[in-house]
């Protein structure tokens, strides 16, 4: 493993942008880059990475799986290569912490479950306020045996053998789905999980190129996945697409800044993914899809935007689960329509790194937005392009896409708008500053 780079850190500030240009390669998937760390280090043999996102939470579960028993190297920028351990992950010498990587411990947790092996888990401040109990309950009917800090991080778990089990997730989430799903493997029998919402399946997918059978079965809005244990994985390549989620700062940023027409290559073009740039096109985005190639079982696509006037809708409550990162820069893109946008169906972004709906509304109040917060939704009243007077700061309450997000608004703004804090952007997208500056953006630090 190699350190983590130092990153900016402290205020920063985003000034109005006069237009945005040029082409970027989409930053490396975070879901993906997660699976490839934990599902190479379960495999057989040597997994050889390329376009992983080298970010703070993504680097943090490949030294976890490192502690667990592989051997993992770094061979140059987004290559890796990860020599597993055959599903025999050992209990680690020391805490697994993964800082601020939710994704990387829930789906850890099951993982090392399914091996029988013991850990315990930690994080930082923000991840150690995060409900754990969505994951460490079902694993729990399954045999794993967990204590917890009144079910939040730190988190010790004491291997022993599993059993399958039939589970509904009260809460469509992906996390929960792929942790019952990696502790399946070392299961005794059937594992099926059914979803009455469809969320991302990016751990299905890569399943199946790590050799695994699994069974996927769709009735309109939900899915049920099969999968009899114990399996042991074998190594492939993997190759990681761009990132939706990260990606839309970019998309958002060139609707809103008059005269914009940038293009993001390489971008995960995955039905699960996609509610954002659906919700856009409604809003009446400028957005143009053209097919890239197959990458770790994904499809790609290369995204132009171009400026555009977008008017205020009502977002179905049901699309929430395809986008819900994508939330925070969407009230960004509401703040610049006309009209009034709708966004039912968010109690889960009370559960995020922090309390997202409760910050995306501040966010906008902040910089002049007028906006209705309710228990699980808000409603945003666009001031049209030119018309948001900016000028506020974002308290990002340690929370990366309230700090991005609060960043972007400042482009298309009358005035700059700032946030108290950067430095944990770097846990999911460190070329941020650079890709916006390469665009014709403009950031500096607040002394």
């Amino acid at each position: 493993m190699t350190p983590i780079s130092s990153r900016p850190a402290g205020a920063m500030r985003a000034k109005p942008a006069t237009t945005l240009s040029g082409t970027i390669k989409a930053p490396g998937d975070k879901s993906i880059s997660h699976r490839a760390f934990i599902l190479g280090g379960l495999a057989n043999g040597v997994t050889e990475i390329t376009g992983l996102l080298e970010s703070d939470d993504v680097i943090n579960s490949g030294r976890a799986a490192a502690a667990l028993g592989a051997t993992v190297m770094h061979l140059g920028p987004g290559r890796w290569q990860v020599t597993g351990t055959g599903g025999r992950f050992q209990t680690p010498a020391e805490a697994l912490d993964f800082g601020n990587a939710g994704t990387g411990v829930r789906l850890m947790m099951g993982a090392v479950a399914g091996t029988g092996a013991s850990a315990e888990f930690i994080g930082d401040e923000s991840l150690s306020s995060r409900p754990m109990r969505r994951v460490t309950d079902p694993l729990g009917e399954m045999g794993a045996r967990f204590s917890t800090t009144d079910g939040r991080l730190p988190a010790q778990l004491d291997g022993g053998p599993l059993k399958a089990i039939r589970y509904t997730p009260p809460i469509a989430s992906a996390q929960v789905k792929s942790a019952v799903l990696l502790a399946a493997l070392g299961a005794s029998g059937t594992t099926i999980v059914h979803e009455p919402q469809i969320t991302r399946d990016h751990t299905e997918t890569m399943l199946r190129a790590f050799g695994v059978a699994l069974d996927v079965v769709r009735d309109g809005a939900a899915t049920t996945v099969s999968l009899t244990g114990p399996q042991t994985l074998t190594a492939c390549p993997v190759d990681v697409p761009g990132d939706p989620s990260s990606s839309a700062f970019a998309i958002v940023a060139a609707l809103i800044v008059p005269g914009s027409d940038i293009t993001l290559e390489g971008v995960m073009d995955n039905p699960a993914r996609t509610g954002l740039i659906d919700t856009l096109r409604e809003m009446g985005a400028d957005i143009t899809l053209t097919s890239g190639p197959d990458m770790a079982g994904e499809k790609t696509t290369h995204i132009r935007v171009r400026h555009s006037r977008l008017s205020g809708i009502t977002v179905p409550a049901e699309r929430a689960p395809s986008m819900i990162d994508e939330y925070p820069v969407l009230c960004v893109a509401a703040a610049f329509a006309h009209g009034v946008t709708h966004m039912p169906g968010l109690e889960e972004l009370r559960a995020k790194e922090s309390d997202r709906l409760a910050g995306s509304a501040a966010l906008l109040r902040a910089n002049g937005v007028p906006v209705e917060e309710g228990e699980d939704s808000l409603a945003v009243t666009g001031l049209g392009i030119g018309g948001v007077p900016g000028g506020g700061t974002t308290l990002t309450h340690h929370d990366h896409r309230l700090a991005m997000s609060g960043l972007v608004i400042g482009l298309g703004a009358q005035t700059p708008s700032s946030v108290d804090d950067v430095a944990m952007i770097a846990t999911s997208y460190p070329d941020f500053f650079t890709h916006v500056e390469t665009l014709g953006g403009t950031l500096e630090p607040i002394a």
